[in-house]
């Protein structure tokens, strides 16, 4: 949940960026676990909802098998429905990015001033990156290819 603290970062250091206090009185005083603590931060200004909270419960617990019983898994010793949660693990990253982009990083861009956003359109870079991974251990580089396409025209723009 490094968004949520990027978003109380007020400076940097010799170690990275700092945050301060408002970071630790209004995201880490819900709960020691950091991770935990934005998930709560995100609920209270409705990124997610409950039910959300249960597939990331479900989701972790099967990183959680897979993390610690892998030969178990692949060798079928152990069942897991770990493919089954790809959909769902997919929808949680992009209902919390693009709820960030439209709430948090278009308001605070002047270059959107005005502007109409259409949330269907965007695309946040966890998604994009997972589809990528999915796509090309599915055996297809289709869509890693159109992303280094379009970085080399970016870049030629520039």
């Amino acid at each position: 949940m490094d968004d949520v603290r990027g978003f109380y970062t007020n400076g940097f250091d010799e170690h990275g960026p700092t945050v301060g206090a408002e970071y630790h009185s209004k995201v880490l005083s819900n709960n020691k676990s950091p991770l935990y603590a934005s998930l709560q931060w995100l609920r209270a200004n409705d990124a997610i909802d409950d039910e959300d909270l249960i597939i990331f419960e479900k989701i972790k617990s099967t990183r959680n098998q897979l993390a610690h019983q892998l030969f178990a898994v692949v060798t079928g010793q152990v069942e897991s429905a770990h493919e089954t949660q790809f959909t769902d693990l997919v929808g949680l990253l992009r209902k919390i990015g693009v709820w960030w982009v439209a709430n948090v990083e278009i308001p605070t861009n002047p270059d959107f001033d005005g502007q109409e956003i259409d949330e269907a359109g965007i695309v946040p870079g966890a998604v994009l990156s997972l589809q990528m991974l999915i796509e090309v251990a599915s055996g297809s580089t289709e869509l890693l290819e159109h992303w280094r396409n379009e970085r080399v025209k970016r870049r030629a723009d520039a």
